[in-house]
């Protein structure tokens, strides 16, 4: 069967159908597909007997009952695969033990299929960084063009849904981890509120903006995975409040979720193109027709100072966390500091063959927690993308939600000049001030996927999966991924790229 054919054919959930079945079917998929994209790293070797021992369990199914789910590879799980993060210096961590997260997906009736590429360090180690490629897993590719980017730093997790490996991931998130690669492989992700999911045993960057989140193909079976993963854990503070804020997700999913609802349109996000936009047009076209109100958001004050504060931010918290981690790690890891996996790197000519270190570089400098200017920055990037960013634009707009275009459609990738980002998205409101954010397919542009940003208050999940499950529902979009070699050489582009016919002499 072709990787398109077997893209069509991946179903959700069917009660009749075995786990072990299920799990099977998914690793033939990933055998046959992953050599093309690079979105997985490693599959479970117990995969089979997770899904087995469901099969012959007596309890009673979980929501996920036989689900094979992917999980981002700086994620620890039980079991032989090491948690990398995609770096060649956790080789060998091996930690025996599930992240919290990964327990309650297995208590859900979940299968662990596997570990998924990323960008190395979650595309924390060089400003210069490629999406998508780290020194373990290689370069994950976008499946609707081959030659392009399947963004990051949850790059193998976006790809491997669009390609029809499984019908869910999960992915963590520090900026547009999630979002990004969901955008530009044309699937749904969702950036929980910071604290609703645990991120004990995930490698850290930042505990002011880290999160976990699912990635699906839909958006119910998104709602169905936070279902399962949220909840508080004593060992995470910071979700302290969790089981307070937690909700029916599934059952917030309506299809008249968008009647009577105020939302607000950030025309400030951006620039796009003026295919972007139209696919936009389109889309606040279904919102209205589902009745929606829309409202004009034209500018935001003070949003250019947000991003040097926060890169402040994140790289002292790089630092104080990411040490405390390896702290943490098994014996047979011997970079045991930030300061050892810089030396690795110099010392690993694979590592910084493709870009340098100079976030690491950056990080190890900073001063610590009770740096002054550490704290300052902080307090300056939380107050303009939280209270008054988002929480302004919402009150004084009387709306319940912001829209926008997420991410441009994917750029190539480029092993010479790195990431070639255009436009200003506004995950990182959301993702500094800690809020969370849902995109779904909007459409594409030339078969590159471009994705609609739902961004709410604290704590908002059910309420955005609700309005995205309407808009989902409603507008009926979804590109299926063809694996072409790139855009120009494949469908109606590839005609316009040669001369119309044979010049005369």
């Amino acid at each position: 069967m072709t990787p398109l054919l077997l893209a069509l054919a991946m179903t959700a959930a069917d009660p009749a159908t075995t786990a072990e079945t299920r799990t099977t079917a998914a690793i033939e998929r990933v055998r046959q597909i992953n050599p093309s994209i690079h979105a997985v790293i490693a599959l479970d070797p117990t995969a089979l007997e997770q899904a087995k021992a469901l099969d012959h369990s007596t309890t009673p199914r979980g929501p996920l009952f036989g689900m094979p789910i992917l999980i981002k590879d700086n994620i620890e799980t039980l079991g032989p695969l090491p948690t990398t993060a995609g770096s060649m210096a956790l080789m060998a961590n091996v930690t025996g033990r599930d992240a919290p997260l990964v327990a309650r997906l297995r208590a859900a009736g979940a299968v662990i299929l596997g570990k998924t590429n990323l960008s190395e360090w979650a595309n924390m180690r060089s400003s210069a960084s490629i999406s998508g490629w780290s020194a373990v897993g290689g370069q994950t590719r976008n499946p609707h063009a081959l030659d392009r980017t399947a963004c990051g730093s949850s790059s193998g997790s976006g790809a491997a849904i669009a390609a029809g490996l499984t019908v869910a991931a999960v992915g963590t998130e520090t900026d547009g981890s999630i979002t990004c690669p969901a955008s530009m492989n044309g699937i749904v992700g969702l950036k929980p509120t910071v604290g609703l999911i645990s991120r004990t045993h995930v490698v850290p960057i930042s505990h002011s903006q880290d999160t976990p989140g699912p990635m699906a193909r839909d958006v119910r079976t998104a709602a169905l995975l936070l279902q399962a993963m949220a909840g508080s854990d004593p060992a995470d503070p910071a979700t302290a409040m969790a089981d307070g804020h937690r909700a029916d997700y599934v059952a917030a999913l309506r299809r008249d979720a968008l009647k009577g609802v105020r939302i607000g349109v950030l025309r400030f996000a951006g620039p796009w193109s003026p295919q972007v936009d139209a696919l936009f047009d389109s889309a606040l076209t279904v919102l209205r027709a589902q009745g929606a109100t829309l409202v004009d958001i034209a500018a935001m004050k003070d949003r250019g100072k947000i991003g040097p504060a926060e890169f402040a931010v994140l790289l002292t918290e790089l630092k104080a966390h990411l040490n405390a981690y390896l702290a943490t790690t098994p014996a047979s890891v011997t970079t045991r500091t930030l300061t050892d996996v810089i030396a690795f790197n110099k010392a690993n000519p694979r590592e910084l063959a493709m870009f340098g270190q100079d976030s690491f570089e950056k990080a190890e400098a900073t001063a610590g927690l009770t740096d002054p200017a550490y704290v300052a920055a902080r307090a300056l990037s939380l107050r303009l993308a939280g209270p008054e960013g988002i929480d302004a634009m919402l009150s004084s707009n009387n709306v319940a939600a912001l829209v926008a275009p997420t991410m441009p459609p994917a750029w190539k990738i480029d092993a010479v000049n790195g990431d070639q980002y255009s436009g200003n998205g506004p995950g990182d409101l959301a993702a500094v001030a800690g809020y969370p954010h849902l995109t779904v397919p909007m459409g594409a542009v030339r078969g590159l996927p471009v994705g609609l940003s739902f961004i709410g208050p604290a704590w908002s999940e059910a309420r955005l999966l609700g309005l995205g499950y309407a808009y989902e529902q409603a507008a009926g979009v979804r590109t299926v991924p063809t694996f072409a070699p790139s855009v120009e050489g494949a469908g109606p582009t590839a005609s316009l790229m040669v001369p119309l016919g044979t010049p005369s002499h």
